[in-house]
């Protein structure tokens, strides 16, 4: 049986929240008993536009949990094959819409004095990985602004951490190609790839009034590929 979190009374923003990681996460925040608000590019939403992120944000009576998710794989290339399109893409998304939904959130968390942000980064980010500079290198981004947020943060009652899982089964693995998913898998001690609701399980302690003594780190869950 699940563990199970309170977050009754709680209300809950997550971006990239109607697929994969988001989704799975959604569901658990809910039956905790979270108002949870989905910004997702299915519903018309784009991280990558502050202003959206922003009147969404005020929307809200108040916001205790931010969850950050949307993201793309970007292209599988060589470095020199990247496009300034591409990388210009894969960051706008990737590492933009992360800072522009904290800069957004952190003001209302801090009238009231408590918040939890998880945003979710990459083991490609700790590691980089090959035909992936794009991606990795955003994912590097969000781990970084996590550390500073958490330490600009120390003291609120707004706690600020980061998740690195390894390839997990969503729809961004739509996005690479199997050699480069059979690369991520091969390095993967627990030999398998990673299921959403086993993220979503980390997310949502990170996300609770449970984790008190932690902020700007980043989280391991890669079935072992790094323990640091």
């Amino acid at each position: 049986m699940a563990n199970h979190y309170d977050f009754e009374r709680r209300i809950a923003l997550v971006t990239g929240g109607a697929s994969g990681i988001g989704a799975a996460t959604v569901e658990r925040l809910r039956a905790g008993g979270a108002d949870v608000h989905v910004f997702d590019l299915a519903n018309g939403d784009d991280v990558r536009d502050p202003a959206q992120l922003g009147a969404a944000v005020r929307r809200l009576p108040r916001l205790d949990i931010l969850l950050c998710c949307a993201g793309v794989g970007g292209e599988s290339q060589r470095t020199v094959d990247v496009s300034d399109e591409e990388w210009q893409r894969v960051h706008a998304i990737n590492l933009d819409g992360v800072f522009y939904a904290n800069r957004a959130a952190i003001p209302k968390m801090l009238e009231d004095g408590y918040g939890r942000i998880v945003n979710v980064a990459s083991i490609a980010g700790k590691e980089g990985n090959p035909m992936a500079a794009a991606y990795s290198s955003s994912k590097a981004g969000v781990i970084a602004l996590t550390k500073s947020i958490g330490k600009d943060l120390a003291g609120s009652g707004v706690l600020a951490n980061s998740i690195a899982p390894a390839v997990i089964d969503t729809p961004i693995l739509g996005q690479i190609t199997e050699e480069h998913i059979s690369y991520m898998t091969a390095r993967i001690p627990l030999g398998r790839v990673g299921e959403p609701e086993e993220v979503a399980a980390l997310i949502c302690w990170l996300a609770s009034e449970d984790m008190s003594f932690s902020t700007g780190a980043c989280f391991d869950i890669s079935g072992g590929r790094a323990v640091y």
